[in-house]
């Protein structure tokens, strides 16, 4: 680079072009990443005979603090195919080295990696800003510069000291074929269609994937109004209040608690409430009250200080899994949070990628001192109650599933929030809580959310397609043997469904305690045709 009283100039790598630019503007150096190739990368070991490339270049070379969560290099020499899979690595070949600048390799992220929000915010938080001017001004038509030019905004809430850009043909931020996305709106300025879930307060993505797309094709909305549609009104009522206490209590059971009675209720009312008010911070509030009723020990509202998930030492200091946002971020987090949940809605996107992107984001804000978890599961009851994706009066019983797959439930968890554990730098307080030491509020404000989405759809899948219907056909069951077993011998109604369960329990079978005691008045021959009924209703027999 020469620096005159004339010009100053540079050789783009990626464009080859020469860029000028006058002296009365400041002096421009590209800025080069740290060229050694480490041995490891985040604990994972580099590929031999290549170099970092795209995002772990980036966070490598800038010394960033950003979990990369997929890698790329490319090799020194030639390699069969364009691209190829190794040991978790994407190593393409030679031809797709882009370069020492920083510009280079975002140019390689946006063009041949998936969009990580996290780490190009990052990235944006260590260039100096004339860096990403010089970049556009090289190219301002170009898609990637217009691409770049619009996440910086976006992200940083910073406007470069840029002209519009012309009248060109504008292009997605995300491509849509790749991502889900939202209704485009477009952003004159960088000639960009900001199609994205949320905005530079709150951004998740949600990659296509084959999963999604094959749950996506199972309609499991019209399922599910089909199954209740062809039931009377009484059944799916009772099948909802059974659905609702397994629901109640699978929740509570996911935090290892057993509640009383009273407390299963107020989970009942919380949920059976979802979608009939506009999700904002009051109504966060107000579901947060109606679940920890008890507010002696629970702060009523967001938490003022530290939370973390884990266990704790024999000195009962904390051993966080998971450490919750600071709480002066909170506000702007659920702000931006609620803000995506309400384009998402207006872009009428998916519900259950929806209730994902909410309720997941939502829990590991951790905006509460407590009861965080149930009101994130909660919330998916809401936004597919909300978005008329479960039929009325009805409720899909997705905890007992997340509680049935509990494993699959924390591995989905834990595979978002390990990753972010080693950059988040706190320390205990005296009251044996957490404090955080560093700014962390991207950590919680952009994240890929398709693991979390592709578990939540198969739970609801199983729900609308086993759960709800095996439900509806155990009632009609229990009612059909009901009847029967009323017309054979004259009795209440609570003794006949006693008998019904007591048969079922043991194998089809009455017990020779239960025989001799509560039915002791039956006959022999009584007894038997009860036991072929139930036999025959429930297929037991």
């Amino acid at each position: 680079m020469i620096f005159g009283e004339i010009v100053v100039w540079y050789i783009s790598t990626e464009y080859e072009q020469i860029v000028f630019f006058s002296t009365s503007v400041k002096a421009f150096r590209p800025m080069e990443l740290n060229r050694e190739t480490p041995p490891t990368f985040q604990d994972r070991l580099v590929p031999k005979e290549t170099r970092l490339a795209g995002w772990a270049a980036l966070v490598h070379g800038l010394g960033m603090a950003a979990p990369v969560r997929a890698a790329s290099a490319v090799a020194d020499g030639y390699i069969k195919g364009s691209k190829r899979g190794e040991d978790g690595w994407t190593v393409f070949d030679k031809r797709y080295w882009p370069g020492h600048h920083v510009m280079d390799h975002v140019s390689f992220a946006l063009r041949h990696e998936w969009l990580d929000p996290l780490v190009l915010k990052r990235v944006f938080d260590a260039t100096d800003p004339d860096t990403i001017s010089a970049f556009v001004r090289d190219a301002p038509t170009g898609t990637v510069t217009r691409r770049v030019w619009f996440f910086y905004e976006t992200m940083t809430g910073r406007r470069l000291p840029i002209e519009d850009a012309p009248t060109v043909t504008a292009v997605d931020a995300l491509d849509p074929k790749s991502y889900v996305t939202s209704h485009a709106a477009l952003s004159k300025r960088h000639r960009v269609r900001d199609n994205l879930l949320g905005t530079g307060g709150y951004c998740p993505v949600i990659r296509r994937t084959e999963a999604l797309e094959d749950h996506r094709k199972r309609r499991l909305a019209d399922k599910a109004a089909e199954t209740v549609g062809g039931s009377s009104r009484q059944l799916i009522s009772r099948a909802a209040s059974f659905l609702l206490l397994a629901d109640s209590r699978a929740s509570f059971a996911i935090e290892g608690e057993r509640p009383p009675r009273s407390r299963l209720e107020r989970w009942g009312r919380a949920v059976l409430q979802a979608g009939k008010n506009r999700l904002t911070l009051e109504e966060l509030n107000r579901v947060h009250g109606v679940l920890i009723e008890d507010s002696r020990f629970v702060r009523a509202g967001l938490r003022p200080d530290g939370v973390f998930v884990g266990e704790r030492d024999r000195n009962a200091d904390p051993l966080p899994e998971f450490i919750g946002a600071r709480p002066e971020d909170l506000p702007a987090l659920l702000d931006g949070l609620l803000a995506a949940n309400m384009r998402m809605t207006e872009s009428a996107i998916d519900p259950v990628l929806q209730a994902a992107a909410t309720a997941f984001g939502f829990v590991y804000v951790h905006p509460y001192q407590d009861g965080n978890g149930r009101l994130h599961r909660c919330l998916i009851h809401h936004v597919l109650a909300e978005r008329e994706f479960t039929p009325p009066g009805m409720i899909f019983p997705v905890s007992t599933v997340m509680l049935d797959r509990i494993d699959e439930y924390r591995r989905t968890l834990q595979g978002h929030s390990g990753p972010l554990m080693p950059f988040i730098d706190w320390r205990p307080t005296t009251n044996r809580n957490v404090e955080i030491l560093n700014d962390t509020a991207d950590l919680y404000r952009y994240f890929d959310c398709t693991a979390e989405a592709e578990f939540l759809y198969a739970c609801v899948a199983r729900a609308v397609e086993h759960d709800l219907p095996e439900e509806i056909d155990y009632l009609r069951r229990h009612d059909e043997a009901r009847r029967r077993i009323m017309e054979t011998v004259e009795m209440p109604d609570g003794l006949a469904q006693d008998l019904i369960m007591f048969i079922r329990q043991n194998s089809g079978k009455l017990s020779k305690r239960r025989r001799t005691r509560e039915f002791a008045a039956l006959t022999d021959e009584e007894a038997a045709e009860i036991e072929t009924i139930c036999g025959e209703v429930f297929g037991d027999g």
